[in-house]
């Protein structure tokens, strides 16, 4: 009878194993970058010079990029989710005086990146950055 649960502990760590559970890596510019381009965003690029301050000093790389509609996106890639809340609050304190009230509108994390948007993105643009993030 003692063995059940001994199966069953085993049975769930190998299933936790098979999905990924908390194995995860943090998301990356390099990563990402070719997957922005295969979507249609123009002007991707990683150089420090060009994807702002906050995104330039993230732990895994910054990346600016323009959607088709001319929406701007930066994307800053933390050391991971713990990094987020602190990227974010950067961009808040950082952000015009008037983009400031919209920053929920414009900014949103998945996982290790933060994504900022120019004006608030369309689902397609949103689904298609966010489907790029990788590692």
């Amino acid at each position: 009878m003692r063995r059940f649960p001994l199966l069953a502990a085993l049975l769930l760590v190998l299933v936790l194993a098979a999905c990924g559970g908390g194995s995860s890596k943090p998301y990356t510019a390099s990563g990402t970058k070719a997957c922005l381009i295969q979507k249609g965003f123009t002007g991707v690029t990683t150089n420090a010079d060009k994807v702002g301050f906050i995104a330039a000093f993230a732990a895994n790389g910054g990346i600016q990029a323009k959607s088709s509609t001319g929406n701007v996106l930066t994307i800053a890639f933390t050391q991971g989710p713990g990094s987020v809340a602190g990227t974010e609050k950067a961009f808040r304190r950082n952000a015009p005086a008037n983009l400031r009230p919209h920053m929920s509108d414009i900014m949103e994390a998945q996982g290790s990146a933060v994504l900022v948007w120019t004006v608030s993105p369309t689902t397609q643009e949103l689904s298609d950055a966010e489907g790029c993030l990788a590692s």
